[in-house]
């Protein structure tokens, strides 16, 4: 009986751990955002993003003679629409590698059988947000005081991972 206790502590360990590996916590920043209770197509913004380095070597005494090198590396997201109507927020997510996210979360109903008890979801007014993505959701948290205590959150369903554009 002791063996089987272990092996089962064993297994829920590993289902929990497993469970924490799937989700991964970022910062990101919200390219675009839409917001209507009614239906619409939400249109994905084309984006594009570059870094460069540069360096310069520079010697001599009377005559200076230098050289110079610069590297740009860029990525393109082109424009263009999820081919599925949405309802609510709907906002499209920089990830750190280039990728976007479009995410989306309809109003929230609190089961009393009226629909006074409908609240709109909320939605960050900043650009730069954390996200913890955990199977097809997002959790999206942002600052939301002065002094920067306050945090608020929302959960969004993911409806596309985009790939960046060479």
């Amino acid at each position: 009986m002791r063996k089987m206790g272990v092996s089962l502590l064993a297994v829920l360990a590993g289902l929990l751990l497993t469970n924490m590996a799937y989700a991964q916590k970022m910062t990101v920043k919200i390219l675009n955002r839409q917001d209507n209770e009614s239906g619409y197509s939400y249109q994905v913004p084309a984006h594009y993003s570059s870094t460069s380095n540069a360096t310069a070597n520079c010697y001599g005494s009377d005559n200076v003679n230098c050289s110079a090198h610069e590297t740009t590396n860029g990525y393109a997201t082109a424009g263009h629409e999820i081919s599925y109507s949405v309802r609510g927020a709907t906002l499209s997510l920089l990830l750190p590698d280039g990728r976007l996210a479009v995410v989306n979360c309809m109003s929230k109903y609190k089961l009393k059988m009226d629909y006074i008890n409908r609240r709109s979801c909320r939605a960050p007014m900043v650009d730069v947000v954390e996200v913890e993505f955990k199977g097809k959701e997002a959790k999206l948290e942002w600052v939301a005081s002065i002094d920067g205590k306050k945090k608020d959150s929302e959960t969004y369903r993911i409806l596309a991972v985009l790939p960046p554009q060479q």
